[in-house]
């Protein structure tokens, strides 16, 4: 008997579809329901996990503190400086570039991603150490500048690493912009800046949301900026799951922090995407 040709698009749909569930099924649920599991156990006596079901690694999550306190308060720090710096670059790419240039341009905009971040976080270690820009300023008699294992060199690690991560969600918003609404705004006697916050701005949303969440998520999870730029002295939360897993070998105490992380990570999504579909109407909002 031959199928219905609603099930044969199905049939279709889940075929195609099975390969990268099974894959996503493997070694994205698999693994957080092993980590789930070791949260609620005890920290063998030679180190690892022991079976239990113990609440006592969630109670512990205060002393570390100060990991999530630096990551909760850097990393949106950081999404927001990227947001500032991509916002422009986006903007003159999207709308100002001419067209025949704007490919490279763009372009040049992901060349960082051929290398590696290590390589590139190694080239500000330089630049930010004490044969870099401090010794260039003490020749002209500002001395004493220490920027390396800061906070501030940790933001501009961030700024310079997921930069372009930001300008494309923007760009791509901003591409689809209708310049006939600038023209038909500056015909009417709005001036530039009422233009951008009643037009260019509220029509970008969807990307500067998407840029934002993106950007904050990952910087929620990162460890090698804060590990080489911060010199161990600006601890995020990834450092801290680094210690307690290689170091320390206390994998209930590291998968309490971890299960905590996923949790504010998708609380951090839920809320841009609220916020966005609040600014942005009925206009297509995907962060995801």
């Amino acid at each position: 008997m031959p199928l219905a040709p609603a099930t044969k698009r199905n049939l279709v749909t889940s075929a195609l579809v099975a390969p990268a569930a099974a894959w996503l099924f493997v070694f994205l649920v698999l693994p957080f329901i092993a980590i789930l599991v070791f949260a609620f156990g005890e920290r063998a006596p030679e180190g690892g996990y022991q079976a239990a079901f113990t609440f006592a690694q969630f109670a512990n999550l205060g002393s570390r503190a100060a990991a999530f306190r630096n990551t909760m308060m850097i990393a949106p720090v950081g999404a927001f400086l990227c947001l500032i710096v991509a916002y422009p670059v986006a903007y003159f790419l999207a709308v100002k570039a001419s067209p025949k240039y704007r490919l490279v341009l763009v372009s040049l905009v992901v060349v960082p991603f051929w290398t590696s971040l290590l390589v590139r976080t190694y080239a500000w270690m330089y630049i930010l150490g004490s044969r870099g820009l401090p010794n260039l300023l003490d020749m002209v008699g500002i001395s004493d500048v220490r920027m390396l294992n800061t906070p501030g060199a940790v933001l501009l690690g961030i700024v310079y690493g997921y930069l372009p991560l930001m300008i494309m969600p923007i760009y791509v918003s901003l591409e689809k912009l209708d310049l006939r609404l600038l023209e038909a705004s500056a015909d009417l006697g709005a001036k530039p800046l009422s233009t951008f916050f009643g037009i260019t701005l509220p029509l970008s949303l969807p990307g500067v949301m998407t840029g934002t969440a993106l950007v904050t998520i990952l910087l929620l999870g990162e460890y090698l900026i804060p590990q080489l730029l911060g010199g161990g002295k600006v601890f995020f939360i990834g450092n801290a799951l680094v210690d307690l897993f290689l170091q320390s070998r206390n994998w209930p105490f590291g998968s309490a922090i971890a299960v905590t992380l996923v949790a504010v990570v998708v609380l951090v999504l839920l809320v841009a995407m609220r916020i966005a579909w609040r600014f942005a109407g009925t206009r297509q909002v995907d962060l995801v």
